[in-house]
């Protein structure tokens, strides 16, 4: 399925780095715009600079700091678009210098887009809680209302049978998530891993088959029906047992990308992001997409 062309598509939303060495996150945002048939908008969001910041030789005026900074963000845009018309040449593909902070912007523009894409570079546990509050991904995730898509700039290997992977625990967010993974399995051709992670509490239950039972039936139904709109999308339920970001990282290794809600209650707990979501947003090995729940 896909969503033709005209002139109130909803597009692509991403965010442009300004390292030219790092285009997995554009190539992802282009090759989405090509597969749904939409408009691609490329961000570039210069940043307002500080009292303390400092040039060799004399201190420029803020009006030529103003402009080199236009300067200097005219030239990553039209390398990012020609970049994308060369990749996707049949796509319509337009840039937005943006002044201010690029979460902000991102932000901003998420409620006019299919998904926002940005991309990422995994921290070090030691670094993850420090650098966490200036991370564009995070924020972005947390607050965007739609879609976002967070590539990660290592180097990613999927396997054969294509296959997403989608966390489901029985939210209102994560129903939202099952029908997103859906959609973009179909526009891939691929299968969809559906996954409930149950993480047993710290001193046990009387009943472990019945808890068991019940995340069966919780899997079940969030699922139930959603596949109609896809037919040709194969389904895999599947209950696991272990530590949530644990366990959809694993299942994140050789995936197209693993599809979590923003915040979920039972095993996914946590922060307005989600624990489990900000967690694999750090770790997993594909690109990860955080949806948020569309009737809140």
């Amino acid at each position: 399925m896909t969503t033709p062309r005209g002139s109130d598509a909803k597009p692509v939303v991403v965010g442009v780095d300004p390292d030219p060495t790092k285009r997995k996150a554009l190539a992802w945002a282009a090759d989405e715009a090509a597969r749904r048939r939409v408009p691609l908008l490329l961000v570039h969001a210069e940043g307002v600079p500080t009292g303390g910041t400092t040039l060799e030789g004399p201190r420029a005026s803020w009006e030529e700091w103003n402009r080199t900074l236009h300067t200097t963000g005219d030239e990553i845009l039209k390398a990012a678009v020609a970049f994308v018309e060369e990749r996707v040449p049949d796509t319509e593909v337009s840039g937005l210098l943006a002044e201010g902070d690029p979460v902000w912007n991102l932000r901003e523009q998420s409620g006019r887009a299919t998904v926002v894409v940005v991309g990422s570079r995994h921290l070090s546990r030691a670094r993850e809680v420090l650098a966490s509050s200036s991370s564009v991904a995070l924020p972005v995730s947390a607050h965007a209302d739609c879609p976002v898509v967070v590539v990660p700039e290592s180097e990613h290997v999927t396997q054969e049978p294509a296959h997403f992977v989608v966390g489901v625990d029985g939210s209102a967010r994560s129903a939202a998530a099952v029908d997103f993974a859906f959609e973009e399995a179909a526009l891939r051709g691929a299968s969809l891993r559906a996954l409930y992670v149950w993480q047993p509490g710290p001193f046990g239950i009387f009943d472990e088959h019945a808890a068991q039972m019940e995340c069966h039936r919780v899997l079940s139904e969030t699922v139930a029906g959603r596949g109609a709109a896809y037919p040709d999308v194969k389904l895999n339920r599947e209950l696991v047992i272990g530590h949530p970001v644990e366990e959809l990282t694993e299942a994140s290794a050789h995936a197209l990308g693993l599809v979590v809600g923003t915040r979920g209650h039972g095993g996914f707990a946590g922060m307005v992001l989600g624990s489990v979501s900000q967690g694999v947003l750090n770790h997993a090995r594909c690109p990860v997409i955080t949806v948020p729940d569309s009737s809140s």
